[in-house]
Order: structure tokens, then C-alpha cells, then sequence
């Protein structure tokens, strides 16, 4: 016989609003800073600069987005697993990432906190794949992780410590990861598709991560600090490092300037041309000559290489698409000049690109910039971490003879403390924030006019049994502070027992993103007695309903939310 399960009130965290005082009362909430507006409400509190203490709503919100990371991770069939938040130092000299500068060293010891994983899962995955056959692996981790940010600043947006979900996969050969890469991809539109909150994916440089592919995840708003070009044609999108743009024309008289590289094998000079007025980015160039060494920056070490004619070295001359052959060109560096070795590339886009340039992508449409806050990178890493560590694996050939390679990885992070500050800051609004229903810490107040623990208990009941995410307010605190402080947190709902119950009001505090309610409405209104109350613009702000319909309508408002 199964037991019956022992029904409890849940009730609003033991700080709930409690610091919402000292905002003053002519200053409204959206006008707060979010990380401040966060702390206020008791979501979270910062100690230090960097550092976070995360209260019982904050975690409320943390479990609900880490629990549609796991479902969607687990859908595509990683697997989930923890790995210490310290790292010997041996791994990192390996791959050449112990001499990091955000990297928090313990003093006295050989360790480090993690900022990321790729060593440690390596190690880990590496210990127990024996055979080609066991792979692909895949597996991910929710914890923190740590970074020594010399200026922390926005709260939750770029702190000392930050809670995120990371994952990485192992596979045999490289179009086996793509695919997996791909995979993944999918889960992660299907994630951010859960929080409701419009994204951008953007093809991005991997930066220190390492790897031949990489994508960045973006909330678009004004307030961050990445910027994201978007073509109004194709809508290709990609961050700033990635962005190729051709000029709407060419200005013949502006200023240029040149910058000196040389490839890997000292053979070849590299002139870069471009408009002074622009900022050059080497890795364009390197798209063009890909052994282009991009450590080597002394331009008088580099043209000295040249400083004598010989035969076997030649010369490159890249001139941006910004600039034509009537442009005013600087001097050639070197004293000697045989055409035979001179190569000439022209209209070729090297410099960062500007809003209302032409899109390199399709060529036809223009490129808008907006500001965008990074909430998850994916990185196709090849071997970079598994060649390093000698994760290799005996792979069949096509002639049945084994032949030894380095094991394929890609690696999937999201900043799950990122995205609860970002989706703060995208749906706040005058009354506070306002939380899509799938993240809110709950998804229901429940505010009493007269304390009545009867009532309130039945009221309690008949919302956990419709499975929705309540919590009573039953604070020595009035009415109308209960409510107001229930939408300045967010909640997508409140329900008020007044004088005429078992009559119930529902006033509505969430943005809704379908009005699917309406035809819940018309079946119902009549059997329920339901009624709806709208403001001057035709929103429903209010639902007014007998309690024993009350599970019907409150699911059928959360449903669109």
C-alpha cells in the first residue's frame, strides 16, 4: 500500500522583500540597476565584489533552469557526472593553460580552481575508453567554476565565481563530432526556446578554449558588453571577431596605414594594407594565408627576415576591400622589388566591421550591430586538448589494418548564473522583474485579506494538486505590500482570497507569449463562473473565478506564459 503523501504549506523564503524598504518610493524598480534590483529582492547578496551568496528564491530559479539543461542534455544523450573544483597543475602544463592570468593558483600547493574542464574530463574519459568501440562519449556538469576577474562588475554577469553547466563529448573521427556538435546545437535551441526569451546564435572566434568552430549564444540587449552583427538578407549572424563586411564604397582618400606579418616558416612577408581609421584584425588575414604566425608582432624582427634578396622568400600584399589601386599606398618596406615574387590580394575584408556595411556572407544584404550579453559557447576542439593529453584510440582502416589517432572532442558550456542575470535584465519592467513562468521561482503567490488558516490550507491544496508551483504569503505584512512585492519579484501570478470567497481573484503579472487561455475561457466561463477583468489597452489583468475552478484557470494563464 502506498502511503499518503503528508500535505505542507509552502511558504514565501524567510527574506522574502524583506529589503525592498530602502528603495525609495519615487524610484521605480526598472529604474534600479538589475544586479542591484536582484539583491534588493534577496535573490542573491555580494559579500565582496566577484562573489555571490545565493539565497532560497535564487536557488528556486537555479534548480528550475538547471533542470531544463539536464532534460535537453539528457535528450541527445549526454550524461551527467561532477568532477572536482580543484585541478593539478600537471595537466594544464601539458596543454600549455597553467600560465593563465584569471586562473585563481593555491598558494603553497600545485593546484588550481577550474575555470573550465576540458583537462580534467580528458584525463577522466581517458582512463576508461580501451576501445574505439566504447566511444562517443558524452558527458556533462552542473557546478561553478572560477575565474580571478580583475574587475567584476555587473553582479551575476562577470564575477569570481559563476555556476555553469559544461559539457564535453569524445569521438572517434571528426565527422562523428560535427555531428555531435550538431546535436548539441539542437538541444541548445531547444533550451533556450524553453525560457521564452528571444536568442541569437552567432558564429564566433574560439578565443582561448582553442578549436576550428565555436558558436556563441546571445541574449540582444543594450546593456552587454559582446556585439553581434546580423545581415538583414541572409540573416547570417556572428560576434565581432567573425564578422566580414565589404564597403558600401571605397574612399580614395582615406589614410592608410600597413602592418607587417610573417608565416610560421619565415619564407613569406605578409603586407597588410587597411584604412587608419579601421581596427585590422590578423586573424582575417590568416583566412587568406593560414600559416600566418600571429605570435610574431615586432614589425623591425619581421621586415629584418627580408632585408636581403633571396629567391626562395616571397611577399604578400593584402589590400582591404575599403581601399583600390588609386589609393594612396605607403612605401614598400623592403630595398628590393622583383615582381616574380610579389603575390597581390585585393578586396579582401580585414578590418572589424561597421554597421551598414554589405554582409561578406551573401554579398547583397546590410549588416546591423546590436549589443548582446553571451550566455553559452559551443567549440568543435578537435585535438586540441586530446593530442597534448595522448588520448588516442585504435581505429580500423578501410583495409582492416588498425591505425592509432587522437580522439575528436567538442566542449558546450552555458552560464546558468549568466543567463538568470541576463533574462533580469531583458524582462524587467516598471513594477519590477517579471520572470518567463519556466524560470520563476514560483509560479503563484497566495495573498490573504484576513488571515484564515482554513481557507488558506484549502486554497494551498487545490493548487499542489493542479502540480502548480505555489507559495502562501502570509507575512504580518498588508495586503497590497504582499501583492506589489509578489509582481516586483516577478511571480507570473497572484491569488487573492477576499471577502468573497470562495470567490478568488487571480490578477495577472506575467508577459504571456500565446492566448491559447481564450479558448480555456470559452469552454469553461460558464461551469466555472469564470470572469475576466482588461485594462484600457484589452490586456486580462484580472480572473475572477469560484475556487473549485480555480486550478483550471491558473493553468490556463501559465500555459501562454
Amino acid at each position: 500500500m502506498i502511503p499518503r503523501r503528508f500535505f505542507h504549506i509552502k511558504r514565501v523564503p524567510k527574506f522574502h522583500g524583506s529589503t525592498l524598504h530602502s528603495v525609495k518610493p519615487s524610484t521605480s524598480a526598472a529604474a534600479l540597476p538589475t544586479h542591484e534590483l536582484l539583491s534588493k529582492l534577496g535573490v542573491v547578496t555580494y559579500p565582496r565584489a566577484g562573489l555571490v551568496h545565493w539565497s532560497k528564491t535564487g536557488l528556486l530559479i537555479q534548480h528550475k533552469l538547471s533542470a531544463i539543461i539536464r532534460s535537453r542534455m539528457d535528450e541527445v544523450g549526454f550524461e551527467e557526472l561532477s568532477l572536482s573544483l580543484l585541478s593539478h597543475r600537471k595537466l594544464w602544463e601539458q596543454t600549455g593553460r597553467w600560465g593563465g592570468t584569471e586562473i585563481f593558483k593555491l598558494v603553497g600547493d600545485d593546484c588550481l580552481l577550474v575555470p573550465t574542464a576540458e583537462e580534467e574530463i580528458t584525463a577522466y574519459v581517458k582512463k576508461h575508453v580501451e576501445s574505439y568501440k566504447q566511444l562517443p562519449v558524452l558527458m556533462y556538469q552542473v557546478n561553478p567554476k572560477f575565474r580571478n576577474e580583475k574587475r567584476p562588475r555587473g553582479g551575476l554577469l562577470r564575477g569570481k565565481e559563476f555556476l555553469m553547466k559544461d559539457a564535453y563529448s569524445f569521438d572517434v573521427d571528426e565527422g562523428a563530432a560535427m555531428s555531435t556538435y550538431e546535436s548539441v546545437v539542437g538541444a541548445y535551441h531547444r533550451i533556450f526556446g524553453d525560457l521564452r526569451i528571444p536568442y541569437v546564435k552567432a558564429q564566433a572566434d574560439s578565443g582561448d578554449i582553442g578549436g576550428s568552430l565555436s558558436h556563441e549564444w546571445h541574449y540582444i540587449n543594450e546593456t552587454g558588453e559582446d556585439t553581434v552583427f546580423k545581415c538583414g538578407e541572409c540573416g547570417h549572424a556572428s560576434n565581432v571577431e567573425k564578422t566580414l563586411s565589404y564597403p558600401q564604397e571605397v574612399d580614395e582618400s582615406a589614410e592608410i596605414s600597413v602592418r607587417y606579418f610573417i608565416t610560421t616558416d619565415k619564407t613569406t612577408l605578409i603586407c597588410a594594407y587597411y584604412p587608419s581609421n579601421r581596427t585590422l584584425e590578423p586573424k582575417f588575414i590568416q583566412n587568406e594565408v593560414p600559416d600566418l604566425d600571429l605570435n610574431e608582432t615586432d614589425q623591425d624582427a619581421i621586415l629584418k627576415e627580408f632585408e636581403t634578396e633571396d629567391l626562395s622568400k616571397r611577399v604578400v600584399r593584402v589590400m582591404d576591400a575599403r581601399l583600390n589601386s588609386r589609393s594612396n599606398f605607403p612605401d614598400f618596406p623592403i630595398g628590393f622589388i622583383n615582381r616574380s615574387l610579389i603575390t597581390t590580394l585585393t578586396d579582401v575584408p580585414i578590418v572589424l566591421a561597421q554597421e551598414g556595411e554589405i554582409c561578406a556572407q551573401c554579398e547583397d544584404g546590410e549588416i546591423t550591430a546590436t549589443n548582446a550579453i553571451e550566455v553559452g559557447h559551443t567549440f568543435y576542439l578537435g585535438d586540441k586538448y586530446s593530442k597534448p593529453l595522448n588520448f588516442t584510440t585504435q581505429v580500423p582502416k578501410p583495409d582492416g589494418s588498425m591505425e592509432q589517432q587522437n580522439v575528436m572532442m567538442g566542449c558546450y558550456g552555458i552560464g546558468i548564473s549568466r543567463i538568470i542575470a541576463a533574462i533580469a535584465e531583458i524582462s524587467k519592467d516598471d513594477k519590477g522583474l517579471n520572470w518567463p513562468r519556466s524560470i520563476a521561482p514560483w509560479e503563484v503567490t497566495v495573498v490573504e485579506v484576513k488571515p484564515d488558516e482554513e481557507r488558506s490550507t484549502e486554497v494551498c491544496k487545490l493548487l499542489d494538486d493542479g502540480q502548480i508551483d505555489y507559495r502562501l504569503d502570509d507575512r504580518d505584512e498588508r495586503m497590497g505590500k504582499r501583492v506589489a512585492d509578489s509582481n516586483t519579484m516577478g511571480i507570473p501570478l497572484v491569488v487573492i482570497m477576499g471577502k468573497r470567497y470562495p470567490v478568488v481573484e487571480v490578477e495577472v503579472r506575467g508577459k504571456k507569449y500565446g492566448d491559447s487561455w481564450k479558448q480555456a475561457y470559452e469552454e469553461h466561463k460558464e461551469q466555472l463562473d469564470w470572469h475576466v477583468e482588461y485594462d484600457d489597452a484589452g490586456n486580462d489583468v484580472k480572473h475572477i473565478v469560484h475556487k473549485d475552478g480555480l486550478a483550471t484557470v491558473v493553468n490556463s494563464l501559465l500555459n501562454d506564459m
